[in-house]
């Protein structure tokens, strides 16, 4: 079979997997259409607090259970580390059948919580905890009263109670409100389908005194009811009911996500975008400025052959170029942490390609999380090749070492911070807590998948040929004048990190926000053109600084690169302190510390990826400039 019929043979192959693929829907997302009277099951995903940060299983308090028992569902990697824990309830609602109210749990009676019991709903209560329930795999929302009538706001849960000077009131009456879009079928022919497009559930605390009949309970006026008051540490009888109500709608079941992913200041994320552009074209125009005027100029006077005198005289980034790409003091560290930069980089440029074209909708729970992980993993084969080359280029040896602390390094201090947190997680008792086998998971994905990629990537690029320098390296070193004070390195770290923040400071408040308070962050588009513009900033302000440190000439350009660029990690770690001062409303010790821990874990991943940005941009500036001087 020659090679013609080869690629048409995989034209077909192509072809048939298209035409197959047009027709599947990713698990989760594609749309259930219910009949008349079909019964649809409520499922609990866990509670949260802003205030403490700790999700807990839906049953770690004694709500009223399913008469058939508890079933969990089955969770991927992405759910488990976001402490989701999926599960069947007693809720239960009928396609297109109002119920004015209905009493859980009737044959068994009222729930009767012990004095420990009581003590634990008020300790949740008093912090602030809601509740996350799933219908058709669309969350619970709430509606957020807004100064302006015109547009609506929800808020993903619904408030577990309340606390009134001191008392703590349970909600103990849910009132759910289903929006339905009918589908008719393209044929014209059979039963119109009903599609679930809208789940809001209205919270009250409601002291019923005693129920009759599990389906004739009464739902009291909103004005003048009592509520359902929970007291410490005291025996208390609660009542758990809830009312279905089905509205029509005109929101087509591709839509029913807008609620929670039409954010309403989406025209701060335009001003995110045109502020980043400005400095963009700001930078821009300082590095044209130094390539057009400055550099031009510097190499139009040395490669000038009429004075043979001037030759003798060079001054400048030309005087140290025997030095320049002389290999940096602990070379075997710097690749290791260039290797661990490009893996990251990898990494969030897919999934953020992936994420802009909806392939990781928040239908598919915990999606975004797992892509992450599996592509970190996957990615180890670019990053293993990239850092050989350039241990090899270093003139490095002990390849097999440096190879397995680029794949050991990030993975390891993740782990290790993240384990011990687990302990403080575990003791609180909280579904956040990641189970003794998904940590084995993790680590036979990092032992059997990334470590072996990065190893092998490792192989072949220690393999290839060095990169290719325009100067030779002399054999001794020459001295490196005294440099003015505005040229220590901590001072450009503070300067060159300025302008990149500012870049991205806007779309890390929503970052912060998804993370830490509960919300729904799905503006992936714009994210990834500010990842562009962070790109492109990064690389012109530590292209500009270190052509002012070589005309110093002082050549060691290489650490300088990497800290310059990562500078914007210090920033980041900073605003992480103003958030958690003006945002958050944590109080307590173990909240704080998962709160500081994660967020020195993400400034020094933003620090991988910056300086790893930075340094390969300037080792490119770098090598094109000394190529167009001629050096005798």
């Amino acid at each position: 079979m020659d090679w013609l019929e080869r690629a048409s043979l995989l034209s077909i192959l192509w072809t048939y997997v298209i035409c197959q693929c047009a027709g599947f829907y990713l698990p989760g997302v594609a749309p259930v259409e219910y009949k008349p009277g079909e019964e649809v099951e409520v499922k609990a995903v866990k509670m949260t607090s802003v205030k403490t940060q700790l999700p807990y299983d839906y049953y770690s308090l004694p709500f009223c259970k399913p008469e058939k028992g508890i079933h969990y569902k089955p969770e991927n990697l992405g759910e488990v580390l976001r402490g989701d824990r999926i599960v069947s309830t007693p809720y239960k609602v009928q396609v297109l059948k109002d119920e004015k109210c209905h009493a859980l749990c009737f044959a068994a009676g009222a729930v009767k919580f012990n004095n420990k019991q009581s003590s634990s709903f008020y300790n949740r209560i008093s912090k602030d905890y809601a509740i996350h329930m799933l219908l058709d795999n669309l969350p619970a929302a709430t509606r957020i009263p807004s100064l302006d009538e015109s547009e609506v706001q929800f808020d993903d849960g619904f408030r577990l109670g309340f606390l009134i000077n001191g008392k703590a009131y349970l909600n103990n009456h849910l009132d759910f409100v289903i929006r339905y879009h009918k589908e008719v079928p393209s044929s014209g022919e059979g039963d119109e389908g009903v599609r679930i497009v809208g789940f809001e559930v209205n919270a009250r605390s409601i002291q019923y005194e005693s129920l009759t009949s599990e389906t004739e309970c009464t739902v009291p006026a909103l004005k003048g009811s009592k509520p359902m008051e929970i007291v410490k540490e005291k025996e208390t009888e609660v009542w758990f009911t809830f009312s279905v109500t089905w509205v029509p709608s005109d929101v087509r079941w591709a839509s029913r996500w807008d609620i929670f992913l039409n954010m309403s200041d989406v025209q701060i994320h335009w001003f995110s975008i045109i502020n980043s552009l400005v400095i963009v074209l700001f930078l821009s125009g300082i590095l044209a400025m130094i390539m057009i005027r400055t550099l031009r100029k510097d190499i139009a006077k040395y490669n000038k052959e009429e004075d043979v005198d001037d030759a003798v005289e060079e001054t400048g980034w030309k005087l140290i170029h025997g030095d320049v790409f002389r290999p940096p003091q602990h070379s075997l560290l710097f690749t290791v942490l260039v290797g661990s930069g490009i893996q990251i980089f990898s990494m969030m440029l897919v999934v953020l390609v992936l994420a802009m074209f909806g392939m990781l909708s928040p239908a598919s729970r915990g999606a975004l999380m797992s892509a992450s992980i599996v592509l970190y993993a996957m990615m180890g084969v670019f990053s293993g090749f990239y850092a050989g080359r350039l241990f090899k280029t270093l003139k490095g040896l002990q390849w097999k070492k440096a190879a397995v602390a680029t794949g050991s390094l990030f993975p390891c201090v993740v782990f290790g911070v993240s384990f011990f947190l687990n302990f403080f997680i575990w003791g609180k008792k909280s579904s956040g807590a990641v189970p003794f086998s998904t940590m084995l998971a993790l680590l036979f994905m990092f032992l059997g998948i990334c470590m072996p990629l990065v190893t092998m990537g490792f192989y072949f690029g220690f393999r290839k040929q060095p990169y290719d320098h325009p100067v030779r390296t002399n054999q001794i070193p020459r001295q490196v004048p005294e440099q003015p004070w505005y040229m220590h390195p901590a001072l450009g770290m503070l300067t060159s990190g300025v302008l990149p923040f500012g870049a991205v400071f806007i779309e890390l408040f929503f970052i912060f926000s998804a993370i830490w308070q509960n919300q729904f962050y799905y503006l992936f588009g714009i994210l990834f053109l500010v990842f562009v513009i962070l790109i492109i900033c990064c690389s012109e302000i530590t292209i500009v600084l270190v052509y002012f440190q070589l005309c110093g000439e002082d050549y060691r350009w290489w650490w300088r690169s990497f800290f310059l660029s990562g500078g914007c990690a210090l920033y980041v770690l900073a605003y992480s302190f103003f958030y958690f001062h003006s945002k958050l409303e944590i109080t307590e010790f173990i909240p704080a510390l998962l709160y500081f821990s994660y967020s020195g874990l993400i400034a020094l991943t933003f620090w991988l990826l910056t300086g790893t940005i930075g340094f390969w941009a300037t080792y490119y500036f770098i090598s094109q400039i000394y190529s167009a001087v001629k050096i005798d």
